[in-house]
């Protein structure tokens, strides 16, 4: 694995120590501040290696490599700031028109001999009406809680 050096200005150095001294940042911030100043070979300093820093500050070798990467190629303030996960398209179960459609469902009146609509029905009528190759009743539960209820007040799925 290729090893990027870290040499820190005065300032940043000075803005790290801060950051680290005062402790009032997100730990994987302050971590990642942690191991910017201890892998330092500016001024003389030797840094350490990426074993040292992981024993040191009970990090994984890989975080240390990411970190030390993120650093040179990016700069600075991206070496410290969280990178947020990227989306995942795939992730997602219903679609919009989906979950329009599961709504609308759930308002309608159960189908006949049945007192309510359950999870599974619904999941098994959006599967006839072609909405989606498959759901579970899971998937048709957190749809339908997403659109249902707040902390203080219910709110009615089915709005006139």
């Amino acid at each position: 694995m290729e090893k990027y050096q870290i040499t820190l200005t005065e300032e940043e150095r000075r803005h790290l120590e801060d950051l680290v001294r005062k402790g009032k940042a997100a730990a994987r911030r302050l971590t990642h501040a942690r191991i910017l100043l201890l892998a330092d070979e500016s001024d003389g300093r030797n840094g350490r290696s990426d074993e040292e820093v992981a024993e040191t500050l009970h990090a994984g070798l890989r975080t240390i490599a990411r970190v030390r990467k993120r650093f040179v190629t990016e700069g600075f303030e991206q070496a410290i700031e969280h990178r947020p996960q990227p989306s995942r398209p795939d992730k997602i179960k219903l679609s919009k028109e989906a979950e329009r459609e599961l709504v609308k469902l759930a308002c309608t009146d159960p189908p006949d001999g049945r007192g309510a609509w359950t999870l599974e029905l619904l999941a098994d009528r959006l599967v006839r009406l072609r909405q989606v190759g498959k759901v579970s009743r899971e998937t048709v539960r957190k749809a339908l809680k997403k659109r249902h209820s707040t902390r203080s007040r219910k709110i009615v799925v089915c709005s006139p």
